[in-house]
């Protein structure tokens, strides 16, 4: 029986590498991607993190003279531009394992059981190159008996430079030096709350706590925190998540790029939010049968409070943008109250159900019986071919004053054909 083998390939500094694989300028810069509406710095180079700035740090913090002695660059979130890269990171990790799990953004495990036939870590250096000469993007690769293996390897690779990048712990002879290595605030899976139980009793690190015993475990940690353990002895216990789940609910919600007063901007807002999770739902092939709407002030200013949500059935599930436009408008007649500065609103979607399974009506056509379904067809494929929201919708507006803000935003690279980059032979 084949030894069970899992990769962890995991995007370096995902969100700031995607903004220099298309300014080569930027490449030993410290740079940093700033949240919505450019509040704080949600992710950083090697370059910034070496200046002792820090995630989370506000923007206005960093000041203009650091900015200028080292040459520091903030963008804007691109959410665009990163979650295609992402797509093509993950297409061509599917170039070596049929057997692949999408964690996160920049996160994948693929199963390398069956491959002892190839030495795993020249394999990993493989993936390593294969992936940045693809997509311009540097990975860690992590290889382990185990997915929580996997993650302490991936880590290791990530904060040692003789690794190149790339660690198999499986069979290594230093394996408790490396668990030893990794305290246990780093462990996957292990929270703030759990970390300081175990240093009051004595555990400080993975490998301790491999040896603590099963019961005690259970007992304070639960089951789940037992596969862990287990999982960090080598006995793999979590498989690899290969079928993705149905969403069972789809949130559409940003913060204004300044406070919102009039019903007339909340509703052209509402209707571009709207838009976006119906659109989310057409592409997962889904349709849905509950809307909710909520909003609020706020909270971190000292003025007047509110916040209220309402939610509607609508009579057939459908993914025709117009009945949840409809739906929307509805609801925010009945919560708005005028008088507030509101700082967000948001959509979400439930009773989500897939097209092929959505219940049939004896005295009415479905959204998937009638002309619905072919406008909307129609209008998302334009949408894909000419860039998106191209085709929009009147009631989510032009000018669009309540938009996050986003005064650092950097082109769309990879979407938009007004964005691709130009490249001069000289």
């Amino acid at each position: 029986m084949a030894k069970e083998r899992i990769a962890l390939v995991d995007c370096n500094s995902f969100y700031a590498s995607c903004e220099k694989v298309f300014a080569p300028h930027l490449r030993n810069k410290p740079i940093g991607v700033l949240s919505n509406n450019d509040g704080i710095i949600v992710a950083l180079s090697p370059e910034l993190k070496k200046l002792g700035v820090k995630r989370g740090t506000p923007a206005f913090k960093i000041n203009k003279y650091l900015i200028k002695k080292f040459d520091i660059r903030l963008f804007s979130s691109n959410y665009t531009l990163y979650g295609d890269m992402s797509a093509r990171v993950m297409k061509t990790l599917t170039q070596f394992t049929p057997e692949l799990e999408i964690y996160s953004i920049d996160e994948a495990f693929l199963s390398l059981t069956g491959f002892d036939h190839l030495n795993l870590t020249d394999y990993g250096k493989e993936i390593k190159k294969m992936v940045k000469k693809w997509t311009g993007l540097p990975v860690s690769v992590g290889i382990g008996p185990s997915k929580t293996l996997a993650k302490v390897a991936n880590r290791f690779a990530k904060k040692h430079r003789f690794t190149e990048g790339v660690f198999d712990i499986s069979d290594h002879p230093d394996r408790e030096k490396v668990l030893r290595w990794i305290s246990v605030e780093d462990i996957w899976g292990v929270g703030r709350q759990y970390a300081k139980m175990l240093r009051r009793n004595g555990i400080t690190n993975a490998f301790e706590l491999t040896k603590a015993p099963d019961k005690w475990i259970q007992d304070k940690m639960t089951i789940v925190g037992l596969r862990m353990v287990k999982e960090l002895r080598g006995i793999p216990c979590l498989d690899l998540e290969l079928d993705v789940d149905p969403k069972k609910e789809i949130v559409s919600s940003k913060s204004f790029g300044r406070a919102v007063t009039s019903f007339q901007e909340m509703k052209e807002a509402a209707a571009d939010y709207c838009t976006r999770a119906v659109e989310k739902l057409r592409r997962d092939k889904q349709v849905a049968s509950l809307l909710m709407v909520f909003l609020s002030t706020n909270r971190f200013k000292n003025e007047p409070q509110y916040a209220n949500y309402a939610s509607l059935h609508l009579p057939l599930p459908s993914a025709y943008t117009p009945d949840f436009l409809h739906a929307t408008h509805k609801i925010l007649k009945k919560i708005f109250r005028p008088g507030y500065k509101y700082k967000k609103v948001g959509i979400m979607l439930a009773e989500i159900t897939h097209q092929t399974k959505a219940p049939l009506d004896l005295f009415r056509p479905t959204y998937l019986d009638d002309h619905r379904k072919i406008v909307m067809d129609c209008m998302d494929e334009i949408n894909e071919k000419m860039g998106n929201h191209k085709m929009i919708y009147a009631a989510a507006g032009v000018s669009r004053k309540w938009q996050m803000r986003r005064d650092h935003l950097t082109p769309h690279y990879t979407t938009n054909w007004q964005d691709i980059p130009i490249v001069q032979a000289k």
